[in-house]
């Protein structure tokens, strides 16, 4: 249970640092997210909004209206069909409807009111009338602009730049440009409100601008399996979309009234073709029943035929049927042989559905081409895919013919057997009689088939006349509400708060992620395990004093009153001995050993206990530093030798501790210090003097601390060699420098015995940081700033 509820208070108080390592930048986050804000508001302030349009259509069922084909449903060869909804979506969104609409209101062509920050689109109102002089096909292919500038009501500035001189042109005058001369002439009504104005012309080509406009509509269905489409549209002109809209859906019907009429067009033509040449036929028929009549003086009653002539006769017109199909299908083979372009094809009545099917879709493609050609050439990739498309179904469709064709030649076989079967029947009737039968078989057949081709190609263009459009306007565009849809106000500040927290946490986090130093005494803690952690320093200012005062209540002093009570709960828990040698190293300089030092001596002397501060930095001495202030004074003077120290002492036998000891009055502590001296040529060999040793042993018998300012571990080996004669090493470690790799030297020393009584503290941590003074009010006496003052 313990376990447990150390486990969690374990994992709380992390989350809680996690948390602490965010919060404490709050400052950043409220900048970022302010920063954030303020370039929505500058992006949606100079935005140019657009506003939506929608229109709503029906699309009509084939059969509501008649379709070309429809003419020959008599025959059960082909039957109605209902238009494929997505394959209409598809044709209305196409790119041939759209360069119709982009033409029809001429959206190549872009007039444009400059302002000081924001432009704005001229779209119906426009100050003057452009007149081009170059066909529409150069225009419709060219990318081009210009600037005007109105200036009087005769004359107006032309320039090529937005910011280079203008020349000057009389309205009506040809003006020459990369395009050919264009004409302007002013529009009287809305001339003077563009007065003095610069305004940008603005050439695109059809085909980009219908690109642009097909993959900015949107067409859904209104419900699922409905009939019933939903167009929109956003502009940054409202009318522009509207007109867009109305102008598609009227394209797309007018186009699609246009290939019903082409197809009655090629089936009429077809059909004529077939009239004449069963006009001669009928006419020839005629003609032989008159002679053979004449000749022979016959009535034609036929009674002495009999049954067996009634039997034949329906068996007969059963194969002139059949021979007048297997010519149909034979001629039209020999119709799509002979045509080798891309024309749409008539439409014949076959009774293979799947011939009339393909003629429906190549009639559709070609249709299709002819009106991507008025913008286009045939080298053109579309152009050239519809040509493979036509192609292929124009071979699918012979191929087709050519099976028909072989079945009903099967079929006229059979039925000649049967009608021979029957003739033999009728053989023994007058020879004279039997032929004028088979003459009047003949003219039926042929007569029949004759009216019947008449009363479809009437039925034809009937059909034709009474077409109705694809689709039915339920809605007419229109515009959705004064405000517009983008840009969209609350996603773009949502969207913007929440980079601005992304960003600072991001940075945060890299930054912590890449993070391989020693920040304050928690982060220490968690990398040293069971060692201890006596204090953690702050960070001091430029105007911050280096040596703490008797009261001081600063930062400083509560941590070092801290490092203070720690360190005596180590001494006092030793039973044997003072306990009180206290070395002081790091593992680099820099880290401010000879700082904590210092400040830690003072510390003790303001509790009236006896202190001796020694520089044992032998090679890089420093401690004279923190002591040659105006605020220090020099209460005692070794009695000879007054430049000696501690090299001096391990140098010369002849000296006494007394000699090197120097009495400070620092502000209005007494504190002794031993300098460490001249800096020798052999630093490591005078620390291992006996007398080293002695004097550590007579000092700390003496004072009731003994602070020993060593030199850094990792640089060189002098700590080391003295280690033996410390009852505490204090290692100094500095927030933002010292690496956590570094910490694994003085834990394996200690580990192998080298280092005893070792203890760290951080130096140098920032106010942030701060695991205890930065939250729990060091100084009482200081007056901190508010948190709106930073």
């Amino acid at each position: 249970m313990n376990t447990e509820s150390h486990d969690f208070s374990s994992n709380s108080g992390e989350l809680k640092d996690v948390i602490s390592a965010y919060t404490k930048h709050w400052k950043w986050f409220v900048l970022s997210v302010l920063l954030a804000l303020t370039l929505a508001y500058v992006y949606i302030r100079y935005a140019t909004p657009e506003y939506a349009a929608k229109g709503k259509i029906q699309i009509l069922d084939e059969k509501g209206s008649s379709s070309e084909l429809s003419v020959f449903k008599d025959l059960d060869f082909l039957g109605g069909s209902k238009s494929n909804v997505e394959d209409e979506i598809e044709i209305l969104n196409s790119r041939a409807n759209f360069i119709d609409v982009v033409k029809e209101l001429g959206l190549n062509i872009k007039v444009t009111s400059l302002g000081n920050v924001k432009d704005s689109e001229v779209y119906k109102n426009r100050p003057f009338i452009l007149n081009f002089i170059a066909n529409d096909s150069i225009i419709n292919a060219s990318k081009f602009e210009f600037f005007i500038q109105i200036g009087s009501e005769t004359t107006f500035g032309y320039s090529l730049e937005q910011d280079s001189p203008l020349k000057e042109y009389s309205y009506g005058k040809k003006v020459p440009t990369a395009i050919g001369d264009i004409v302007i002439t002013p529009n009287y009504p809305f001339f003077k409100s563009f007065k003095d104005k610069k305004i940008k012309v603005s050439v695109s080509p059809v085909m980009d601008i219908a690109e642009e406009y097909q993959s900015k509509l949107g067409v859904s269905l209104a419900e699922e399996y409905s009939n019933i489409l939903n167009i929109s549209l956003n502009d940054a002109v409202r009318s522009k979309a509207v007109d867009i809209i109305n102008a598609l859906i009227y394209t797309y019907n007018t186009n699609a009234v246009e290939d019903k009429k082409t197809i009655a067009d090629k089936t009429s033509s077809f059909i004529n073709d077939r009239i004449d040449l069963i006009s001669g036929t009928l006419t020839s028929v005629d003609k032989d029943a008159q002679e053979l009549m004449t000749e022979k003086r016959m009535t034609g009653s036929g009674v002495e035929v009999g049954t067996a002539v009634q039997m034949s006769t329906q068996s007969r017109r059963a194969l002139e049927e059949a021979r007048n199909e297997l010519s149909t299908v034979g001629q039209y083979k020999q119709y799509l042989q002979s045509e080798g372009g891309y024309d749409v094809l008539p439409a014949i009545p076959l009774s293979d559905a799947n011939v009339s099917q393909a003629t429906s879709k190549f009639n559709e493609l070609a249709a299709q081409r002819k009106r991507l050609l008025e913008s286009s050439t045939e080298k053109s990739p579309i152009i050239k895919n519809l040509d493979q498309q036509l192609s292929d179904l124009k071979s699918s469709i012979t191929s087709s013919l050519g099976q028909m064709e072989r079945s009903m030649t099967m079929n006229v076989d059979a039925l000649q057997k049967q009608t021979g079967a029957y003739y033999g029947t009728i053989s023994s009737a007058p020879k004279n009689q039997a032929e004028l039968r088979n003459i009047t078989r003949q003219q039926q057949t042929t007569e029949s088939l004759y009216l019947y081709l008449l009363q479809k190609r009437e039925e034809a263009q009937i059909t034709f006349a009474s077409s109705a459009p694809k689709s039915k306007v339920i809605d007419d565009a229109y515009a959705v509400g004064k405000s517009p849809v983008k840009p969209r106000k609350k996603i773009i500040y949502l969207a913007c708060m929440v980079l601005g927290l992304l960003v600072p946490f991001g940075i945060i986090y890299g930054v912590d992620l890449l993070d391989n130093k020693i920040h304050n005494k928690n982060s220490l803690e968690k990398r040293v395990k069971d060692v201890p952690v006596l204090a953690e320093l702050p960070r001091l200012g430029k105007k911050d004093e280096t040596l703490v005062r008797k009261n001081d209540r600063s930062v400083l002093g509560e941590s070092l009153r801290i490092l203070r009570t720690n360190l005596d709960y180590l001494i006092k828990s030793k039973s044997t001995g003072k306990n009180n040698v206290i070395y002081v190293t790091s593992s680099v300089p820099g880290e401010g050993k000879t700082f904590l030092s210092s400040n830690l001596s003072m510390i003790f002397a303001n509790t009236d206990k006896k202190v001796l501060l020694i520089g044992a930095d032998i090679r890089n001495p420093k401690l004279y530093t923190f002591f040659s202030s105006k605020d220090v004074d020099k209460l005692g003077k070794p009695s000879r030798n007054k430049d000696a120290g501690l090299t001096e002492f391990l140098y010369d036998n002849s000296l006494t501790s007394k000699d090197i000891i120097n009495s400070m009055l620092a502000h209005t502590n007494t504190i002794d210090v031993i300098y460490s001296g001249k800096i020798p040529p052999n630093p490591a060999e005078l620390l291992m003097s006996d007398r080293m040793k002695e004097l550590i042993e007579e000092m700390s018998a003496r004072y009731d601390y003994v602070v020993v300012d060593t030199a850094p571990l990792m640089v060189v080996t002098d700590t080391l060699l003295i280690s033996e004669y410390a009852d505490h090493i204090i290692y100094v470690t500095r927030a933002g420098v010292t690496e956590t790799r570094v910490l694994e030297f003085p834990l394996k020393l200690k580990s192998e015995g080298k280092l005893k009584g070792l203890s760290f503290v951080v130096n140098d941590v920032k106010e942030a940081n701060l695991g205890y003074g930065g939250k729990y009010g060091y100084g009482y006496g200081k007056t901190t700033k508010k948190w709106w003052k930073f």
